[in-house]
């Protein structure tokens, strides 16, 4: 950590605009300077995000993309430098989101200046590799089973995009908080993958739910689908339910002609969540909750940051069968 500071380079993915996989390079940049309000990480691993590719692919030359820029909405690692923070320098943390790879540079670096409100210490024997899987990934789950859904013990709970990187962790925290598990996917072919994680029921995800015969009625369903199949999950749940809408795995972005009054039907509550501001108190919770469960992260390939272009072109492509993780 020192030798890098030190000589005042390191490695890093910089975007200079929209471009193919293959042209992502390894670059030698400065280490960030720290200032007050920000603070140094030293990056040992990142998840990579679909949103990574779509900035790659067609966000980058949007006004509102600040290039050059190191992409990366997520990272673990440690605390390099406090500035003038409450952290201490070893600190284990997890960084995520509020503007991370797009407003400034994020995680595709050896080290990372990153505001105060978007690094997070955590308490956790996980090492840096199942680490680096959960900070999107299990904090969107977490959120949305938690804070919008508030699941408990007593609920049968529908993930639809079950198997989805959040519908994994999300089946896998639901289950870590007791609650009965049911399992949407489009092929029976991946029913075997998701019991082995918990689930207790699976069904086809034909896009038409609400008319088939359940084994068990959901009384909450976690809609990661989206606007393409979410009046299907309003009609699905049982009375009272919730819905929680978080994902758009459908490519649906919005509901046509939104009426609330007839879409949404009596005693169904429909809610979503938008994980673009972590809390330290929402992290300790889920963090508490893998550590007591004992739940391992999941994670699929890991490549170093010098195979790049290998885990952007599997990230765009897809076929990963889970995370995707940079190791710096």
């Amino acid at each position: 950590m020192e030798t890098c500071i030190q000589r005042k380079r390191m490695k890093a993915i910089v975007l200079e605009k929209c471009c193919k996989a293959e042209e992502l390079h390894v670059s030698e940049i400065p280490v960030p300077k720290v200032r007050p309000g920000w603070v140094l990480v030293k990056v040992h691993a990142a998840g990579l995000n679909h949103s990574e590719a779509l900035l790659r692919m067609f966000e980058a030359d949007n006004d509102y993309i600040n290039t050059p820029i190191v992409p990366g909405i997520e990272c673990a690692g440690e605390i390099a430098d406090t500035s003038d923070s409450s952290f201490r320098v070893g600190d284990r943390v997890i960084a995520l989101m509020g503007g991370m790879g797009r407003s400034f540079n994020g995680s595709y670096q050896e080290y990372a200046l990153l505001p105060t409100k978007n690094v997070f210490k955590v308490n956790t024997k996980q090492d840096w590799i199942s680490l680096a899987a959960i900070p999107e990934t299990y904090y969107t789950a977490y959120g949305s089973l938690k804070e919008c859904l508030l699941l408990n013990e007593n609920d049968t709970l529908l993930v639809r995009g079950a198997t989805s990187t959040v519908g994994q962790a999300a089946i896998q925290l639901a289950k870590g908080m007791g609650a009965t598990v049911i399992a949407a996917a489009r092929r029976e072919s991946s029913f075997e993958k998701l019991r082995n994680i918990g689930v207790d029921f699976c069904v086809i995800d034909d896009e038409h739910i609400s008319q088939q015969s359940l084994e068990k009625r959901p009384n909450k369903v976690l809609e990661l689908i989206g606007p393409r199949t979410l009046h299907d999950s309003l009609l699905t749940v049982s009375h009272p339910g919730y819905v929680c809408n978080t994902g758009i795995l459908g490519n649906v972005f919005t509901v046509s002609q939104f009426d609330p009054i007839k879409y949404i039907p009596n005693g169904v509550f429909l809610t979503g969540f938008f994980s673009n501001y972590p809390t330290q108190e929402v992290v300790d919770g889920l963090f508490s909750l893998i550590e007591e469960k004992d739940i391992c992260p999941l994670y699929s390939k890991v490549f170093s940051i010098d195979d790049i272009v290998k885990a952007h072109t599997l990230l765009e492509k897809g076929g990963a069968g889970g995370k995707i993780i940079l190791t710096m």
